[in-house]
C-alpha cells in the first residue's frame, strides 16, 4: 500500500384496471403484483391452518417542518435519528423502472384534488405549511381535526412538531398527557425503527424511548396502542429446551411490532418452510445438473439438487460459482432465472452467464411482471430455480414477496457478500438465516485477487491490513482538513486516475460518508459538476451530461447519467435503461451522482473508487461500512484519508449494530436445524 504525499496526486452512488393496450406504469405494476400476492398469501393460510409549490416564504417551526418533509422525501435522511444506524436506512427499496425504452418513472398516486384542499385548510389553522398537504392527503383532514398527532404519519414530521400543530388546532387540551398522542408517538417509534431496520421492538426499549419523547406512563400509552389495533405485540420463547427441561418455564421476550412487518415476517418463514420442506427428492433432471457439477461451483450445484433452500455467501468473484449452478440448471432443461437489485447487477450478473437475454432480471421487474417468466394460473413463478444475487440488500416485505412467489418443489439461491450494509429496509434477512442455520450454507473459497482482494478480505475479518500494491491498485492520500479533502478528491477523480492508472474520469465514483457537511456528497458533486460538467442547471439544476444518482423511491439508488431534458421531463440514463423524470419529481427523486454515500452504491462496482474520509466522519465509520466502500473498486482504490486512528479502530471494533427481528423465532418450530456444509 503506497501512501502519497500531500502535495502530490502523481499516483494516484391503486393502480386500477386499465384498459386493455393501455401502457401500465412500473408503479402501477408492482402494485398489482404485490396485491395479488398478499391475496395469494392468505389463501395460503387457510388452506394451511394469510409536489405542491409552496413554503418558499416560511421561516420558523413551519419551514423546517417544511424541510424535514421534503428531506426525508428526497432520500437525502431518514425521517428521524432515534433508532438510527451508522447511515440513513430508508424505507423499503422501490422498484426500478422495467426494461422499455423510455420508461416514465412513476410517481405517487396523487390524492383528489378536494381532499388536498380540505387537509391545506386544516394545516394552515394549526400553523403547519400547506407544501406538505399533499403528504397530508393521505392521512385526511377529518382524521387531523379529531387527532391532530396523526401529522406524525407524514414522513419527515417529528413529536415537536406535531405538538405545535395539536396545541393550535385544540388548545390547553392538548397536553402531553393525551392517549392520542401516546397512541400516535407509539406508532412513530416503531415508523423509525423500521427506519433503522428493526421489524420489532422489545418492549422495554420502545417503553424507554416513550419516555424520551415525554409521555407519561410510557407502558399504558403501549397497552393503548395494542387495544386499539395501532401494533401488535408477541411473547417469543427465548432459547431451547433440553430433553429434560421439557416442562420447565423457559424466558420469554416481549416484542412490539407494525402489522405490515409482522405479516411480512411471517409470510417470509411460511414460504421459506414451505420450499425447504416440499423438495422430497432430486428428480431426474437434477440428478444430471448434480453429476455435471466439478470444480469450486460443484458444491453448490450439489446443495441446490437436493434441498430447497440454499445460501452461498462470498465476494465480487464468487459469482462465478452461482453463474455456473444457472448455466448447469440450463443445460439440463430446467427453468432459471436469476434476480439482481437492479440494472447495473443484472447486467454484471448477465456478462458471467452469456449476455442479455439469459434469464437474468432485476427484483422489481420480477415481482411488476415486467421481466420474467411470468406466472402460473395460482399465481407462482414459472420456475425451478430462482438465484437471489446481493442477498444482503433483502428487506423483509421484498423477501416474503419473493418466497411465496415460489412454486412447492422449487430451489432458492439467496448469494451475497455477508460483510456489506444490510438491507435499507427492516429485516436482516440473509444474515438471520445464516444464523439459524436451517439450509445448507455454501462458503465459497474463491478470493478477490489482487491487493484490492486482499485489503477487502483483512477488513472483513476485523484486520486493516497493509497490502503490496506494486500497481498502484491501493493509495493512501492524508489530508489535514475539509477543504483540502475536497481539493484532493476532485484532483484524484479529474486529474491523478486518469493519468496513472489510466481509468477514465466516467468510470471513476467517489463514496464519502454522508450528504451533509464540507465533505458530504453535496459539497463534493458541486465542486465535480464545476469540474467535469459546468452550466447553469437549466433543469432543476441538471445538464446532459450529469452524472446522477436517481432514487425511485427513498433508499433506492439508481445510478447514471443525464441524456436530455424537455417538457416532458429529465431524460436518464441508467445501467443501459432509458429512464425519464417528471418535472415535478426531479427536485425530490434526482441528486448530482458523481460523489455518492456507501449505501447508495452497494449493489455497484466501478473500475476506480475514491473513498472520502474527512476528519468529522470518525462517528459514523463501521466495518461493513468501510467494508462495502472499499469493496466497490475493481482496478483502483484511492482514499482520502483524514480519520487518523479512527479507520482501523472502527474495522476492527465497530459491527453492524443490531437490529431486532422475529425470522429467526418463527422458523424454528417449522426447520430444524442443519448441519454445517
Amino acid at each position: 500500500m503506497s501512501t502519497e504525499p500531500p502535495e502530490t496526486a502523481e499516483d494516484a452512488e391503486k393502480p386500477g384496471t386499465p384498459a386493455e393496450g393501455a401502457q401500465v406504469s412500473e408503479a402501477e405494476a408492482e402494485l398489482a403484483a404485490q396485491r395479488l400476492e398478499r391475496e395469494r398469501i392468505e389463501r395460503r393460510r387457510a388452506e394451511r391452518q394469510e409536489p405542491i409549490e409552496a413554503g418558499a416564504k416560511l421561516s420558523g417551526t413551519a419551514a423546517d417542518l417544511l424541510a424535514a418533509v421534503r428531506a426525508v422525501e428526497s432520500g437525502e435522511k431518514p425521517a428521524a435519528t432515534v433508532f438510527e444506524e451508522a447511515a440513513p436506512a430508508p424505507r423499503r427499496p422501490a422498484p426500478e423502472p422495467a426494461r422499455r425504452a423510455p420508461a416514465v418513472a412513476p410517481g405517487p398516486v396523487a390524492p383528489a384534488a378536494g381532499a388536498v384542499e380540505e387537509v391545506r385548510e386544516v394545516l394552515v389553522q394549526g400553523g403547519a405549511p400547506e407544501g406538505i398537504a399533499v403528504q397530508a392527503a393521505e392521512v385526511g383532514a377529518d382524521v387531523l381535526r379529531a387527532d391532530p398527532w396523526q401529522l406524525l404519519r407524514v414522513p419527515g414530521v417529528r413529536p415537536e412538531q406535531a405538538d405545535g400543530f395539536a396545541r393550535a388546532l385544540l388548545g390547553a387540551g392538548a397536553g402531553p398527557d393525551d392517549e392520542r398522542r401516546g397512541r400516535a408517538v407509539t406508532v412513530w417509534l416503531l415508523e423509525q425503527a423500521a427506519l433503522a431496520g428493526h421489524t420489532a421492538l422489545e418492549m422495554a426499549a420502545l417503553v424507554v424511548a416513550l419516555e424520551r419523547q415525554g409521555v407519561p406512563e410510557a407502558e399504558m400509552a403501549v397497552q393503548n396502542a395494542i387495544s386499539e389495533g395501532d401494533v401488535l405485540v408477541f411473547q417469543d420463547v427465548v432459547g431451547e429446551a433440553g430433553d429434560d427441561e421439557e416442562d420447565e418455564e423457559r424466558p420469554v421476550r416481549v416484542l412490539v411490532g407494525l402489522e405490515r412487518y409482522a405479516l411480512a415476517e411471517e409470510s417470509l418463514a411460511d414460504g421459506l418452510g414451505r420450499l425447504i420442506n416440499s423438495v422430497t427428492e432430486r428428480g431426474a433432471d437434477w440428478e444430471r445438473a448434480a453429476a455435471s457439477a466439478e470444480g469450486p461451483a460443484g458444491e453448490l450445484i450439489r446443495a441446490v439438487a437436493g434441498h430447497g433452500l440454499v445460501l452461498h455467501t462470498g465476494g465480487e468473484a464468487s459469482l462465478a460459482e452461482p453463474a455456473a449452478l444457472v448455466a448447469a440448471a440450463r443445460g439440463v432443461g430446467l427453468r432459471v432465472w436469476a434476480v439482481a437489485h437492479g440494472p447495473v447487477g443484472r447486467a454484471r450478473f448477465a456478462a458471467l452467464v452469456g449476455g442479455e437475454g439469459t434469464g437474468v432480471v432485476t427484483v422489481a421487474g420480477l415481482l411488476s411482471g415486467a421481466e420474467g417468466p411470468g406466472r402460473d394460473a395460482d399465481g407462482a413463478l414459472d420456475v425451478d430455480l430462482l438465484v437471489v444475487l446481493d442477498a444482503p440488500q433483502l428487506d423483509v416485505e421484498t423477501a416474503a414477496l419473493l418466497t411465496e412467489s415460489l412454486p412447492d418443489g422449487a430451489r432458492l439461491v439467496l448469494a451475497g457478500d455477508p460483510g456489506v450494509l444490510w438491507s435499507v429496509g427492516a429485516g436482516r434477512v440473509f444474515a438471520d438465516l445464516l444464523a439459524a442455520r436451517v439450509c445448507p450454507q455454501i462458503a465459497s473459497r474463491r478470493p478477490d485477487p489482487g491487493p484490492l482482494g486482499e485489503l477487502v478480505s483483512g477488513i472483513g475479518v476485523g484486520e486493516l491490513n497493509q497490502v503490496a500494491a506494486p500497481g498502484k491498485e491501493v493509495v493512501i492520500v492524508p489530508v489535514r482538513d475539509a477543504g483540502e479533502a475536497v481539493h484532493r478528491a476532485v484532483q484524484l477523480v479529474v486529474d491523478s486516475v486518469p493519468r496513472a492508472i489510466g481509468v477514465p474520469v466516467e468510470e471513476t465514483q467517489v463514496i464519502t460518508p454522508g450528504h451533509g457537511g464540507a465533505v458530504g456528497t453535496r459539497a463534493l458533486n458541486a465542486a465535480l459538476k464545476e469540474r467535469l460538467n459546468p452550466g447553469p442547471g437549466r433543469f432543476g439544476g441538471f445538464d446532459p451530461g450529469d452524472r446522477i444518482a436517481y432514487s425511485p423511491a427513498p433508499g433506492r439508488t439508481l445510478p447514471g447519467r443525464v441524456a436530455s431534458a424537455d417538457a416532458e421531463g429529465l431524460h436518464l440514463e441508467c445501467g443501459g435503461e432509458e429512464i425519464v423524470v417528471p418535472r415535478e419529481r426531479v427536485e425530490s427523486a434526482v441528486r448530482h451522482g458523481w460523489a455518492l454515500t456507501a449505501h447508495q452504491a452497494v449493489g455497484c462496482r466501478w473500475p476506480a473508487v475514491v473513498v472520502v474520509l474527512p476528519g468529522d466522519a470518525a462517528q459514523v465509520l463501521s466495518r461493513p461500512w468501510v467494508y462495502t466502500a472499499f469493496s466497490r473498486a475493481d482496478r483502483h482504490l484511492s482514499v482520502v484519508h483524514g480519520v487518523e486512528q479512527a479507520l482501523p479502530r472502527a474495522v476492527a471494533e465497530v459491527t453492524a449494530k443490531p437490529r431486532t427481528t422475529r425470522l429467526p423465532f418463527l422458523l424454528a418450530p417449522q426447520v430444524p436445524p442443519v448441519a454445517e456444509a
